[in-house]
């Protein structure tokens, strides 16, 4: 190591001795390229890198997440990818950050509503184990669909594109137009609700057991909740929403008010929609 260290002083004493420029380095070609990848690394790190959403705790939930994102306008515009592909009908476009506005979905509401074809689908709601889910607005009387499409990306629910398309129409009688007219029909009504409905709910001395038991129509007008009249909102965890399917379950759920209806639906024997049973379970 001496011998090693001799020889380079050696080497720089003798190089100055033979070149009158006593000003030049012998390690001058060294010293420039080491300033060199200096000065590459310094000006990497002064350029950002793209910021990635970090996950938070609403993020274990996708019903937490979605109450944060329609709620807090920072965090909403943090988790949309933008520029953000819109599709109207067969026309797509892109929305860039500068023209997005702020959208409330349904926490300006009372409560908002959720569609299934099957009881056992109901269990989806909550799964943490989620990695897509869509939010749907469906226009009762234009019978149009407008669709949120949220990933799970690292941990972060991100909105990737919004879909407004038209509802197919199927032969028999469709839903949302028998909706449509039994929210906001009395008469229509009292020919559409199964005699006796069955009903469900809360018993009053025990507030974690439930009664079943029936309603005439006299009592379900005077049971029967607030019903939507212009559109209705979805979450689609995974359930499966067919516009053919003999059942239809509609979930009112109250936003800070502890409200709870369930509407169950289900063809007749002649193709029509009638309602067959109501749970009150609110608190």
């Amino acid at each position: 190591m001496r011998k090693l260290i001799a020889g380079v002083v050696l080497f720089a004493f003798l190089a100055s001795c033979g070149n009158k420029k006593a000003d030049i380095n012998p390690f001058a070609a060294i010293t420039n390229e080491v300033d060199s990848v200096r000065h590459r690394t310094d000006t990497l790190h002064q350029i950002k890198a793209p910021e990635e959403p970090v996950p938070i705790e609403a993020d274990e939930s996708f019903d937490d997440f979605i109450y944060n994102f329609a709620s807090d306008d920072a965090l909403q515009r943090q988790r949309v990818k933008f520029p953000l592909s819109y599709y109207n009908r067969n026309e797509a476009s892109k929305i860039e950050k500068k023209y997005w506005k702020h959208d409330d979905l349904f926490t300006k509401q009372s409560y908002y509503t959720l569609l299934f074809d099957r009881e056992e689908d109901m269990d989806l709601v909550g799964d943490t184990a989620l990695t897509s889910v869509q939010v749907e607005w469906i226009y009762i009387r234009t019978h149009m669909m407008k669709k949120y499409y949220f990933e799970r990306i690292k941990g972060a629910w991100i909105l990737e594109a919004i879909n407004l398309r038209p509802i197919e129409k199927n032969e028999n009688e469709d839903f949302l137009e028998f909706f449509g007219r039994f929210a906001t029909d009395s008469l229509f009504q009292c020919h559409r609700v199964s005699q006796p409905l069955a009903f469900v709910t809360t018993d009053p001395d025990d507030d974690f057991a439930v009664l079943e038991t029936t309603l005439d129509l006299n009592q379900w007008f005077a049971f029967k909740p607030s019903l939507p009249t212009d559109r209705l909102s979805n979450i689609n965890y995974g359930q499966k929403n067919a516009d053919d399917s003999s059942h239809k379950i509609l979930a009112l759920k109250g936003i800070g008010n502890g409200l709870s209806n369930i509407l169950y639906f289900r063809r007749d024997v002649t193709g029509n929609w009638e309602l067959y049973k109501f749970e009150d379970v609110s608190i």
